[in-house]
């Protein structure tokens, strides 16, 4: 059986050996030279780098220090090394470890204790490769209070690096939702234990850490998926039609060939930890604060609504809603966000052989055959928790993001490819022949903002590999959709036609070999 390794509760970091020899020649002084500051000035870098650093789990990560002791070289202090990691902080100790000391920074040991001397050459304290995902911090100071104690104000100074681990996969990472709260059927909660109710939804996992820069001439760039963004909507809504031109004739940051982002470009930049709205808007900006006006902030995608049989709704496109979050085959007037890059979202499946399907694109191992059975959102988490399916015992429910990238939006109906993967038919409130929705393990706090007592229900997130239907059964907004419903029959009623139980589709990471 393979063991869980990827849940954000578990500190799984054990102690790193470090590559210690230059730091002991830093000890006895061989790096000494008379060169004066004002003040201490530490400095630490990140593979060369001093600013925020965005790496592949599989690469290595290298920390290098340098000292400039200036006018109080000779002077006594304590030497800090330490580092900020999802899984608590860590402290390097002379000669050559790191040691985890908690989840407090009071906790943290010194990396030696003696006079100040300058330090000329990068010298290396940490080499390593295959770090767990998330957002880390390392941090070098000389604290000239010596007394073994991490004190602040003016006699502390240091230098730190901030560092994004992901994992690649392949042509095709995941960006993680960035939810890092925990729900039941109703309310925010403590996140649960394993063995618990609720346990393992979409926050006590973690995937790739969603990182942007802002390049400061109007476009963003995706640090996971190489994506560049215009960092503006259009200032006007148009007709999907016109939507591909729009892009091909814009210019922004010096960037020329901008084109309309495919539905799984779009829904990469999704931000689920808040909502209203679900992208972040330090970086991306709406046509408006108010998500009810503006067409409600929807932007286009390049992907026409294929599927053509006699249910499916007509001369649609896809769109995400900025604000509410959907994905939905839409017509009308909507906004644009333009995209420059590889195209992204593009699948590489693998049959195993074994019940399992791994999609090397992404990284992410798939069952082959859903759950066979519809379910609540509870029963559907501890159905993939306790899961033994194929051999392995480290399955989950995907997170939202994870199961939309296996949606096709080709025309295949259902919109997966069912080469690969067994689809469960259903008939749907219609009484038609058609496909369940599929639970994932992100929640969707949906408060109303409208309301001003500020209520609202638990929604859990869904993709609609088979219609996306209204109350009456009829596709309202298209197979590849993606929406919410409520969590329980006792949860309250969604903004859709309500499915109370929904089917599972189970993933783990396929590196977990």
């Amino acid at each position: 059986m393979m063991e869980k390794t990827r849940s954000k509760s578990k500190a799984y970091f054990t102690t790193i050996n470090v590559m210690a020899a230059m730091f002991s020649l830093l000890l006895f002084g061989l790096f000494y030279t008379d060169a004066k500051a004002a003040s201490a000035a530490p400095d630490i870098q990140v593979n060369g780098m001093d600013n925020t650093v965005t790496l592949a789990s599989e690469n290595t990560l290298t920390v290098t220090v340098q000292l400039n002791a200036g006018e109080q070289t000779g002077e006594q202090a304590d030497w800090w090394i330490i580092a900020a990691t999802p899984m608590g902080w860590y402290y390097y100790e002379y000669p050559d470890k790191w040691y985890l000391s908690g989840v407090s920074m009071e906790d943290v040991g010194f990396a030696y204790q003696g006079a100040l001397f300058n330090l000329t050459e990068p010298l290396e304290v940490l080499r390593v490769s295959g770090l767990p995902v998330g957002n880390y911090a390392f941090y070098f100071g000389v604290d000239m209070n010596m007394n073994g104690t991490l004190t602040g104000g003016d006699a502390l100074y240091y230098d730190g690096i901030e560092v994004n681990i992901f994992t690649s996969g392949g042509s095709f990472p995941v960006v993680d939702t960035n939810q890092g709260l925990c729900y039941d059927n109703s309310e925010l909660i403590d996140c649960p234990a394993e063995g618990e109710a609720f346990y393992g939804q979409d926050a006590q996992y973690t995937g790739n850490v969603p990182s942007y820069t802002d390049n400061g001439d109007g476009t963003v760039t995706d640090n996971v998926t190489g994506l560049v963004w215009t960092q503006d909507q259009s200032d006007r809504s148009m007709d999907w039609s016109e939507a591909p031109s729009y892009c091909e004739s814009l210019t922004t940051g010096g960037i020329t060939d901008l084109r309309l982002p495919n539905i799984k470009e779009l829904w990469s930049i999704r931000d689920l930890s808040e909502g209203w709205p679900w992208v972040d808007t330090n970086y991306f900006y709406l046509v408006s604060e108010d998500g009810f006006e503006g067409a409600q902030q929807h932007s286009w995608s390049s992907n026409y609504y294929l599927v053509d049989t006699e249910e499916a709704v007509k001369n649609v496109a896809f769109v995400v809603n900025d604000w509410t979050g959907h994905i939905k085959a839409l017509d009308g007037r909507r906004y644009v966000r333009c995209v420059s890059g590889d195209t992204y979202g593009i699948n590489d499946f693998v049959d195993n052989s074994n019940g399992t399907i791994t999609d090397n694109a992404t990284g992410l191992m798939w069952a082959k055959n859903d759950s066979g059975e519809a379910m609540n959102w509870e029963a559907a988490l501890a159905y993939a928790e306790k899961s033994t399916y194929a051999g392995y015992d480290d399955w989950r429910l995907p997170n939202v993001k994870e199961l939309q990238s296996i949606a096709d939006y080709s025309g295949v109906f259902p919109a997966i490819d069912s080469t690969m993967f067994n689809v469960s038919g259903i008939t749907n409130e219609a009484g038609n022949a058609d496909y369940p929705y599929y639970w994932t393990g992100t929640s969707n706090p949906y408060i109303d903002p409208r309301q001003d007592d500020g209520s609202g229900y638990c929604f859990a997130w869904y993709v609609a590999f088979g219609y996306a239907v209204d109350e009456a059964g009829n596709d309202m907004h298209g197979a590849g959709a993606v929406r919410f419903d409520a969590k329980s029959e006792d949860a309250g009623d969604g903004p859709d036609g309500e499915r109370y139980y929904n089917y599972v589709r189970l993933v783990r990471d396929a590196k977990n070999e």
